[in-house]
């Protein structure tokens, strides 16, 4: 057995793909106004209905003509064309076009068939109608010709994807009034432990603030789906067992945060067997080893550590992936990049490390991270004061300042 190989610990990447292998999505089409659609993930792909621009147009104001009228004009042999119409934004030029002609055309104006080429009014001389160039200039200069964006039929976005801010103006741009989504995913939270008190609660010897939820709310909100939120449960079995039973009868996923940690899961695991199954239980993976990801009669189970960071960052590592297999979202890989870290980083073989850093680019132009503070699961200070995890690998032992790691910056997820 190497180094790496803990007894009952199931190594992250492995239990990902066992995880979304399990998993479909659970979520139903529905159709929404393009304002309403920001968030929801397609529920098909999207084709252009037109092409984009629908119409060869000019990129700036000045005039437009046929660059072949220009095509002996320098400097030293300036030549006039005799200005016959304007074009705006909106209100095309419709008159004939000779050789020898142009016209006035504004930024995003119609060009004119018999036109192929826009030159900057700053670059002409202009003497009543006659319109004195100085240059030669390319044929289609400062023309946006049309489709060269999209063409009608092509691609716009694949079923799947998640609407973004960006994505909302582009479809305006395609006339697209109503999106085919997927539904909203139902997602049950509770936080299980006779110690924990909500905010706004006087804390009695021994209670602490339930921190847990809070951060499932905030980060949830991000994911596009409704959470209901069951509040905290009492460390007895029978209250548990209900909490079980009336979040997997309105939720597609259950979320529960504490109680999974040895000696204190008994009651979870029990219930689990009793009403569902447990997939696994326990990964190698620092803070966050005691996640459980399971199935009860109708939703999917994600068992969430108590500890602080240890709840946010297997909700952030491993929960949300299954979210968004369950919401029919595409998932994108999380961006990871090299670092040279600052600190020394304590790290014993044996389990993946999510470490709290705060990267930058340096004086130098080189990227570094240093450590955000005390890396305890418990630390949520040094969770607040970071902006990436430095992910250290399973298999890895202490890394000296100056060293190498790779680092995931923190997505809009937990900014």
């Amino acid at each position: 057995m190497g180094c790496c190989d803990v007894p009952g610990l199931m190594p992250l990447a492995l239990a990902l793909e066992n995880m979304l292998n399990e998993l479909k999505n659970v979520c139903k089409p529905i159709t929404l106004p393009l304002s309403d659609s920001l968030g929801y993930a397609l529920s098909e792909d999207l084709l252009s209905p037109l092409n984009v621009p629908p119409f060869n147009n000019s990129a700036m104001d000045g005039y437009a003509l046929s660059q072949f009228d220009l095509q002996n004009c320098s400097q030293d042999n300036p030549v006039s064309l005799t200005l016959v119409g304007t074009s705006m934004a909106g209100a095309p030029y419709l008159g004939d076009i000779a050789a020898g002609e142009c016209i006035r055309i504004m930024t995003g104006a119609v060009l004119p068939s018999a036109l192929d080429t826009v030159v900057m009014q700053e670059q002409v001389e202009v003497n009543g109608k006659q319109i004195t160039f100085n240059h030669n200039p390319k044929c289609g200069d400062n023309v946006r010709f049309e489709g060269e964006d999209l063409k009608k039929g092509q691609s716009v976005l694949v079923k799947g994807h998640q609407l973004t801010v960006r994505d909302i103006p582009l479809l305006a741009s395609l006339g697209f009034a109503k999106i085919n989504v997927f539904s909203k995913l139902n997602v049950a939270i509770f936080s299980s432990g006779d110690e924990l008190k909500t905010v706004g609660e006087e804390l009695n010897n021994g209670d602490i603030y339930d921190s847990n939820r809070y951060g499932m709310v905030a980060l949830l909100s991000r994911l596009n789906v409704e959470v209901i939120d069951l509040g905290i449960i009492k460390d007895d079995k029978d209250a548990l067992r209900a909490a079980f039973i009336q979040a997997d009868a309105q939720a597609d996923v259950v979320i529960s945060s504490g109680g999974m940690s040895v000696g204190e899961a008994d009651f979870v695991k029990d219930i689990l067997n009793e009403l569902g199954s447990i997939s696994f239980w326990k990964l190698a993976i620092k803070p966050g080893k005691p996640f459980a990801f399971g199935h009860l009669p109708n939703s999917v189970f994600l068992g969430l550590p108590g500890n602080p960071v240890a709840s946010i960052a297997t909700l952030y590592q491993l929960a949300v992936p299954a979210i968004e297999k369950l919401s029919g979202i595409t998932s994108k890989p999380r961006v990871r990049f090299n670092a040279i870290t600052e600190n020394n980083l304590k790290k014993r073989p044996g389990r993946a490390d999510f470490q709290r850093g705060y990267y930058r680019v340096n004086e130098q132009g080189s990227v570094v991270v240093q450590s955000a503070g005390k890396q305890g699961s418990g630390i949520l200070s040094s969770m607040s004061q970071s902006n990436c995890f430095i992910v250290l690998a399973q298999e890895s032992g202490n890394v000296s300042a100056g060293d190498t790691v790779t680092i995931e910056p923190y997505t809009h997820l937990l900014n």
